[in-house]
C-alpha cells in the first residue's frame, strides 16, 4: 500500500475513534474544528485527503498531535521513529516541505517538525487553540517569521519560541534555502 494511502487510512481510523472517545458526533468535531461535517464523513471514510491545515485543525478541536491522528499505535515508554517513517505533510513543487518527525501527548499534543522553504516561498497557518507555543531553531538561511502581522527576522543559529494562537508565517525571503527544527505544544482539551 502507498504511502499516501497508508496515512489516509490511519488518518480515517484515527479521526473515528478520537471522536468517539471525546463523545463528539460529527456536527460537534465539525463546529469545534472549523471544517464541514462532509469533509469529516469523508475523512473517515478514508476518501480524501485533507489539507494540513484541516488536519491540524481536527487535531486541535479533539486535543490531540497531528502524530496521534496519524499513528495511534501504543508503543513501548522509548519510541524510535526511524527517519524513512517521518510524514512529509507539505510540500511545494519549489522544494519547500515539513516533516512531522515525532509526537507525544505530555500532558497535551507535542510534536517534532523538521522544515524546509525554498527562496521565496511561505507557509501560513491559522491560529491554534489558546495556549498552544511553538518553539524554532534555523539550522541554515534565515526564517521570516511573521506572528499576528509582525515579521522577526531569525538567521541560522538562531532560535524563537511564540504564542501560535494568532495567524503566524514561515517565510524565507532570502536566496538560499531555509531549514528549521520546530516543536508545537498544544494545551491539553479542557
Amino acid at each position: 500500500m502507498a504511502d499516501l494511502d497508508l496515512l489516509t487510512q490511519s488518518l480515517a481510523r484515527n479521526v473515528r475513534r478520537w471522536r468517539t472517545e471525546r463523545g463528539f458526533t460529527l456536527d460537534t468535531l465539525a463546529a469545534r474544528a472549523g471544517v464541514s461535517r462532509g469533509m469529516l464523513i469523508q475523512i473517515e471514510q478514508a476518501r480524501t485527503n485533507p489539507s494540513i491545515g484541516t488536519v491540524v485543525k481536527i487535531g486541535d478541536a479533539l486535543g490531540i498531535s497531528v502524530t496521534t491522528l496519524l499513528d495511534y499505535e501504543q508503543g513501548p515508554r522509548v519510541r524510535v521513529v526511524p527517519a524513512d517513517q517521518a510524514v512529509r505533510l507539505w510540500h511545494t513543487e519549489g522544494g519547500s516541505y515539513n516533516r512531522l518527525l515525532a509526537g507525544t501527548e505530555a500532558p497535551g499534543p507535542l510534536e517534532l517538525w523538521d522544515w524546509n522553504l525554498m527562496p521565496g516561498e511561505r507557509s501560513s497557518a491559522d491560529p491554534h487553540p489558546s495556549g498552544t507555543v511553538e518553539l524554532v531553531h534555523v539550522t541554515s538561511g534565515e526564517l521570516t517569521l511573521e506572528v499576528d502581522g509582525v515579521r522577526h527576522a531569525v538567521p541560522a543559529g538562531a532560535s524563537a519560541t511564540f504564542e501560535a494562537d494568532t495567524p503566524h508565517t514561515y517565510g524565507n525571503e532570502g536566496d538560499v534555502p531555509m531549514r528549521m527544527v520546530m516543536a508545537v505544544s498544544v494545551p491539553p482539551v479542557r
